[in-house]
């Protein structure tokens, strides 16, 4: 799909024997990157072992802060801790908010209290921007952290499902929808693996704010690779 700035991926793990052989994903993905700095954001740490969601970028990363998603009860079934890792960028149009996440594949209690919170955070950061704190000596300092967003991962949701209505409600929009209109998502899920999917359907999303949606240059997903049980989504934004 061509070079990237900045990489996004989910369910990364590190030194888990049930998971990879028990390798380090996080050093071999920074290998394979060299000239991106490498955030990592867990949602699990036992022990040795811990799973999350990484980022990737190579351009600088001004701050970064660790998300994790509510948790909430409920027996009978599977859940786990989920999380968002989220990385200030400098970027050709200024300072970006890039978040990456997962959400709970097993429940819809848990992605619909996941997707509020993750609109939560950026309420509170616009609303931080328009009321900045005084600046002062370092930790008070004042490091970039705009409201410009782009906010990417698996959301195990379908398009139109109840978790998507709740997250693509203003300000956030779906970057798919904003530069194809008139065409439906593509399948991102279950395209090669059937393990957890009847038929192909589309679950991964980037969601910006309206700002980021008016920069939107291009959106492609790669229906070709079998690397995964998802399909890779690039997006491109022009720059002045």
């Amino acid at each position: 799909m061509g070079g990237a700035d900045v990489l996004c991926f989910q369910e990364i793990s590190r030194d888990d024997p049930g998971i990879a052989s028990g390798d380090d994903q996080v050093a071999q993905l920074g290998g394979l990157f060299p000239e991106h700095a490498v955030v990592f954001g867990p949602a699990l740490q036992r022990q040795e072992r811990e799973y999350g969601n990484l980022i990737l970028s190579r351009l600088p990363v001004l701050q970064v802060f660790n998300h994790l998603l509510p948790h909430p009860a409920e027996g009978g079934t599977q859940h786990m801790q989920r999380q968002a890792i989220e990385a200030v960028i400098q970027t050709g149009l200024g300072p970006l908010r890039v978040v990456c996440t997962h959400l709970e594949y097993w429940s819809e209690k848990h992605r619909l209290a996941q997707v509020a919170r993750l609109r939560e955070l950026q309420h509170e950061v616009a609303a931080n921007e328009s009321a900045p704190a005084l600046d002062a000596a370092s930790p008070y300092d004042r490091v970039p952290r705009p409201s410009a967003l782009v906010l990417c991962g698996d959301f195990n949701s379908l398009p139109d499902g109840p978790e998507y209505n709740a997250l693509f409600a203003p300000p956030l929009v779906d970057a798919w929808r904003a530069c194809r209109p008139d065409e439906r998502h593509p399948a991102t899920f279950g395209v090669y693996d059937h393990t957890y999917a009847r038929a192909p359907e589309c679950r991964d999303y980037f969601a910006v704010t309206p700002g980021i949606a008016g920069r939107i240059a291009s959106l492609e997903v790669d229906s070709k690779t079998d690397a995964s049980d998802h399909q890779p989504l690039r997006l491109v934004l022009s720059t002045p």
